[in-house]
C-alpha cells in the first residue's frame, strides 16, 4: 500500500523539525567527509545507525535520550547526507575505514571524559570493532546485533527495489522493510525513514553483516555491554547470539523486548529509551 500523502508530508515534517533542532557538524577526518548530528548535554552518547540506514533509525530515540546524554548521531561514510569514500562499493577496505573515520569523528566531538557507545543492527557490529580503540567508553549497547555470524530467521528473499521505479519502488521498500525490519505493519514514518535512507546508502554492508567479525573484536571489550533483540528479529536467534558474543564475562547481559522485530528501537521506543537511560546512567 501507499500512504496517503498527508501521512507521508507529517512524517517528513517530524523528521525535519527534529533535525533543525540538531547541532550539525561536517567533519573531513578519515577520507571523506561525515555529517554529524547532536542534540542535549551532559555525557556523550554516541548512536551508530544500521545498514540502509542514517541517523533517521534513531528518530524516535533521540530526543527521549537527550534529555540525559548529550547524544551524538552520525551519518555513517557511505550513508545518509555523508560522503563515500573512494572505493568500490563492495570493497572490503571499506570497513576499515569506516571505524577510522568514526573513531576520528568522535575523538573530535567528544575529546575529553566518559562517554557511551549503542549500535543498531550492522552499526553494531561497527560499534563492536570500535569499543576497543575508545579508551574512556564507559558502556557499550548492541540493539539487533549483526555480526554474530550464527543462525538467522529469515522470511525470505527481499525484493530488489532498485530494479523498480515510481510505486513499484515504494511498494518493494516497504515489503521489505514488513519482513526485514518490522514486526507488522509499517507506518508512514517507518516507509519514510527507511526509503530514504535506502536510496542514500553507497555502502553495501551485507557481507560484514552476516560475517562472525565480532567474535574476535569483543574479546578485548572489558566494558559492560548489553545486548538488545526484538523477540520477532529475523537477523539472529537471540540466545544463540547472546551466548556466543557474551563469551562468559560476567559485564555482559542480553533481554528481548516483546512485540518488536529487528528495529526494536523504533517499534518499541518507550521501552528502549527507558532501558538505555536506565542503564547508561548505572555507569
Amino acid at each position: 500500500m501507499q500512504f496517503p500523502p498527508h501521512e507521508a508530508e507529517a512524517a517528513a515534517t517530524l523528521v525535519a523539525a527534529c533535525d533543525a533542532r540538531a547541532t550539525h557538524h561536517a567533519l573531513d577526518l578519515g577520507g571523506c567527509e561525515t555529517r554529524w548530528r547532536e542534540w542535549g548535554e551532559g555525557t556523550p552518547l554516541v548512536l551508530i545507525h544500521g545498514g540502509h540506514g542514517s541517523w533517521m533509525h534513531w528518530i524516535r530515540n533521540i530526543e527521549a535520550l537527550a534529555l540525559h546524554f548529550r547524544v551524538i548521531v552520525p551519518d555513517l561514510a557511505g550513508f545518509g547526507d555523508s560522503e563515500d569514500f573512494a572505493l568500490d562499493a563492495h570493497d572490503p577496505a571499506r570497513l576499515s575505514q569506516l571505524v577510522r573515520s568514526l573513531r576520528l569523528g568522535v575523538e573530535h566531538l567528544a575529546p575529553a571524559g566518559p562517554l557511551h557507545l549503542a549500535g543498531f543492527s550492522f552499526g553494531g557490529a561497527v560499534a563492536g570493532l570500535l569499543a576497543p580503540q575508545l579508551p574512556r567508553l564507559q558502556r557499550l549497547a548492541l540493539l539487533g546485533c549483526a555480526g554474530h555470524g550464527g543462525r538467522r530467521r529469515d522470511r525470505g528473499p527481499l525484493l530488489d527495489w532498485r530494479a523498480q521505479a515510481g510505486a513499484q519502488r515504494w511498494q518493494a521498500l516497504q515489503q521489505n522493510l514488513e519482513a526485514f525490519m518490522l514486526s507488522g505493519p509499517a507506518d508512514a514514518m517507518a516507509l519514510y525513514v527507511h526509503g530514504q535512507s535506502c536510496e542514500r546508502t553507497r555502502f553495501r554492508s551485507k557481507a560484514f553483516s552476516r560475517s562472525p567479525l565480532l567474535l574476535e573484536t569483543l574479546q578485548q571489550v572489558d566494558q559492560p555491554v548489553l545486548m538488545v533483540w526484538g523477540d520477532d528479529d529475523v537477523t539472529a536467534v537471540p540466545a544463540e547470539a547472546a551466548q556466543a558474543l557474551a563469551q562468559d564475562k560476567p559485564t555482559r547481559d542480553w533481554t528481548l523486548v516483546a512485540g518488536a522485530g529487528h528495529w526494536v528501537q523504533y517499534e518499541r521506543p518507550e521501552a528502549i529509551n527507558t532501558l538505555l537511560t536506565s542503564w547508561l546512567k548505572a555507569a
